[in-house]
């Protein structure tokens, strides 16, 4: 299968039915931190935790809800941050309106539950009636999972139960509206304005990554609340006659020794036909420059080409890395990267702008960024 075809995206009007797994997420407004706040026992990140606000915790009741209204749909985990939320959701059988409804059903009650917060300061307070209101759909759920177990409920007495948990969600923002009045609830400034990004798992071995991911969210967040010069994309970084941007240990461009890793294709077609010797030799090297004290440089692009960084990264040499995209102002390098990068190991340059709807490298992209590699342990 084609790289470009492992992935599907959302696209508007695409509507996935089949049985599955689904990565959602659901960002906050301007990526205010209204949903939690991050904790830090002792100062540790190993330890971090994100203390709910009200708002968090009202979110994650709705989100728990979604089987209530959606049966053949599972939560099978999730991450509250203090300005977003991710989820996996689980699809037991086909749909007859798709994932992207119930995303969509779920989106709509959180942006109930975001206007039926007032803001105060920084933090966001449900009204008290209300709250007790949310907690007693809550223990009813409980209720009625239990009576599920048993199947001492007839199926048409829990689906309008289940109905009136929705009638609910209605009766508390009428209540609401009735209390400040529609002008003043409607000027409410907006929680969730952008329906949840959702990305479809075409593999079941992606489910424990995005679980670890999910887990490791408020620990990386303190790792870089700690170290923010590593995490900070520092732009017009200039190396010879170009400027990048990086994040990462901006000083390991003061090394004294730098080399490229760049496999020719013409050692791949070797060891194709049986000679694999040179290639090994070649990878090897570039180990023994590293165990050296040589700064490695590369964009890490092939197969054996990222064969050599997986070496670095668990020897925990220090590498320069070259990508075909900028970062965003959220970005933040993954797994054994993050901790490279958490650590000074790691500098991560890019010598274009970030680019959101950019999905797949070129080979053009790939040209340049072997040439730029090659530049940078000239210039330096």
């Amino acid at each position: 299968m084609a790289e470009r075809e492992k992935w599907q995206w959302q696209e508007p009007g695409k509507a996935w039915k089949g049985a599955g797994l689904y990565h959602i997420t659901l960002t906050v407004t301007d990526r205010q931190p209204v949903l939690g706040r991050l904790a830090m026992p002792e100062g540790d990140p190993a330890r971090a935790f994100v203390a709910r606000t009200a708002l968090g915790d009202a979110l994650v009741d709705c989100l728990k809800s979604i089987p209530q209204h959606h049966t053949e749909v599972q939560v099978l985990h999730f991450c509250l941050m203090p300005d977003h939320l991710h989820a996996v959701l689980y699809v037991r059988r086909k749909m007859e309106k798709g994932i992207a409804s119930v995303v969509r059903g779920f989106w709509q009650a959180a942006k109930k539950l975001g206007r039926a917060c007032t803001a105060t300061g920084d933090s966001f307070i449900i009204p008290n009636d209300i709250r007790e209101e949310l907690k007693e759909g809550s223990r009813q759920l409980n209720d009625i999972r239990e009576e599920l177990k048993e199947g001492s409920r007839q199926q048409n007495d829990i689906r309008e139960e289940l109905k009136e948990g929705s009638r609910r969600l209605e009766d508390i923002a009428a209540t609401l509206r009735e209390q400040m009045g529609d002008e003043a609830y409607y000027r409410l400034a907006p929680v969730f304005t952008e329906m949840p990004f959702i990305r479809p798992m075409v593999r079941y071995s992606q489910l424990p990554n995005t679980i670890r991911y999910l887990d490791m969210n408020p620990q990386r967040l303190a790792t870089k609340r700690l170290r923010p010069g590593l995490f900070r994309v520092q732009k017009d970084i200039a190396i010879g006659d170009r400027k990048y941007d990086g994040v990462g240990n901006v000083a390991l461009l003061m090394r004294e020794q730098y080399a490229p890793v760049h496999v020719r294709r013409t050692m791949v077609e070797q060891a194709q036909q049986g000679c694999a010797e040179p290639l090994r030799q070649y990878k090897n090297g570039c180990v023994l420059k590293a165990r050296e004290g040589t700064v490695m440089v590369s964009p890490f692009i092939s197969q054996d080409e990222k064969q050599v960084m997986a070496v670095l990264l668990q020897e925990r040499h220090p590498f320069v890395l070259l990508t075909d995209n900028g970062f965003h102002d959220y970005y933040k390098p993954a797994d054994l990267l993050f901790d490279a990068c958490a650590e000074g190991r790691l500098l991560i340059l890019s010598p274009w702008p970030y680019d959101g709807g950019k999905r797949r490298i070129s080979r053009a992209d790939c040209v340049a960024l072997n040439t730029m590699a090659e530049e940078i342990c000239t210039n330096l």
